[in-house]
């Protein structure tokens, strides 16, 4: 996504893990278990609960990369996923920002998880969805 608002009035939104509840649809439950506030850097671990399809759920996840203003990565250490790597990247764009997220994840209980492969990735893309409209309108105030 593009933002119109240079990387140093965005990258700070992404620092502090109480905006995560901010971006994540209700329905999720998504709460932050561990003492706030957070100072994200290299090797911070977070602890989340959040409710998958109604299914109660903790999930831990460590900062393993931090380049402050334009790139963090982020890797579930316990959660629904076998293997969860999400990627945050910010580039300065033609007087704004861009953002990119990839998201690197293998579904449980292989190869059966991977009946449920469609299902998860259409949940994962509408969750996404979500997020870019809540942070166009925390940080700019506009909601597509």
């Amino acid at each position: 996504m593009r933002l119109p608002l240079q990387i140093d009035e965005v990258f700070p939104f992404f620092c502090d893990v109480v905006n995560l509840e901010q971006i994540t649809p209700p329905e999720l439950r998504f709460r932050i278990l561990t003492s706030k506030p957070v100072k994200i850097a290299e090797g911070v671990i977070v602890d989340y609960k959040l409710r998958l399809y109604g299914v109660p759920m903790n999930w831990r996840s460590e900062i393993t990369i931090w380049e402050p203003p334009y790139k963090f990565v982020d890797r579930q250490l316990i959660g629904p996923y076998s293997l969860w790597i999400h990627t945050h990247r910010f580039c300065e764009d033609s007087g704004g920002t861009l953002i990119d997220d990839d998201v690197c994840y293998r579904l449980p209980l292989w190869p059966l998880g991977e009946i449920a492969f469609p299902l998860v990735n259409c949940q994962l893309r509408r969750i996404f969805k979500y997020r870019q409209s809540a942070i166009r309108e925390a940080l700019i105030g506009l909601r597509n």
